[in-house]
């Protein structure tokens, strides 16, 4: 997982031929073809959607140690998502303190899918900052914490899982019922690495440490994302700033829980939580790549006592 993670903090996304580019592609193909405003059409979309990814990620769990690597190293980079919120959050810093407030809301809607049309800069900067931190988990921590446990099939699920729900799983009311399987299944995988973001959070800030486990636990639990509430409740606490509240999305106005005791974020505070993200992706690599080494060295080492009481 290092060299992938390490491939995409050098070169970030690329422009053209992503994967995840092409995976959206096949998943919007089957789309056409299935879609029904019902719960069975969209599970039957996840299953078809899904089964090639399955296939190839078994097929690549099961290569030889060395072919195993690579693959495991091209996967992570194709599917971690670390450099782009980050470089979009510092984007709409730079227009911020550039006094830009139309271009700041125009950039941020590379991050969220609110209405940017009317929000001041603090809001701007606070629409930011909960958006790196819910890609955090969900582009960084997640393929981590699944490529640690599950290998390349691991990586390839938690990604294209994430992604069906971007694309399935938060649409107008028409899609409720049709994305309900792409959005369950997105909660599930994406629960563990939530937790794993929180507590990485809290070494990132050993300080607060105590304060982000115990926002996260208390705020986070009020917020509608089972995943996304604890992940910025505990950056909140981390950066000593509030998150949350009144978000306008083009369905309407939600009255969100407010996260955090600081004061409102401001543009200051958009490269600390940029920072902060990157600090928790790399604890998390470390811990991630221990894991991993300490499961393949135990499958290696009972593979060898097998061999040898088969001889």
């Amino acid at each position: 997982m290092a060299p992938g993670w390490l491939a995409d903090e050098v070169l970030g996304d690329p422009r053209r031929g992503h994967p995840v580019a092409a995976f959206g592609t096949w998943a919007g193909w089957v789309e056409q073809r299935l879609h029904r405003d019902s719960r069975t059409a969209g599970i039957l979309t996840e299953a078809v959607v899904l089964t090639p990814v399955l296939v190839l990620g078994t097929a690549a769990t099961r290569l030889p140690p060395v072919a195993r690597a690579g693959a495991m190293a091209a996967l992570t980079r194709a599917s971690l998502g670390g450099t782009s919120p980050g470089r979009e959050g510092a984007a709409v810093h730079h227009l911020l303190v550039a006094d830009d407030l139309p271009g700041a809301r125009r950039r941020v809607r590379n991050l969220v899918g609110r209405v940017t049309d009317d929000p001041g800069p603090d809001e701007v900067a606070r629409a930011a900052i909960e958006s790196v931190a819910e890609n955090t988990s969900d582009a960084v921590i997640g393929t981590l914490v699944w490529g640690a446990l599950l290998g390349p099939l691991g990586v390839l699920l938690h990604r294209s899982a994430n992604t069906l729900d971007a694309m399935h799983g938060h649409r107008p009311p028409q899609y409720a019922r049709f994305g309900w399987a792409a959005a369950r299944l997105d909660d599930v995988l994406g629960w563990l690495p939530a937790r794993v973001t929180v507590l990485a959070t809290a070494a990132a800030r050993p300080l607060r440490a105590r304060e982000v486990v115990g926002t996260a636990l208390r705020d986070g639990r009020e917020h509608p994302s089972p995943n996304a509430g604890p992940v910025e409740a505990g950056f909140a606490a981390a950066l000593g700033v509030r998150l949350g509240g009144r978000t306008v999305y083009a369905s309407g106005a939600e009255d969100r829980v407010v996260m955090g005791v600081g004061p409102a974020p401001t543009a200051t505070d958009l490269p600390r939580a940029v920072e902060l993200a990157r600090r928790v992706g790399i604890i998390t690599l470390v811990a991630a790549t221990g894991l991993r080494l300490a499961m393949v060295t135990r499958r290696a080492g009972a593979s060898g006592r097998d061999s040898r009481g088969a001889s």
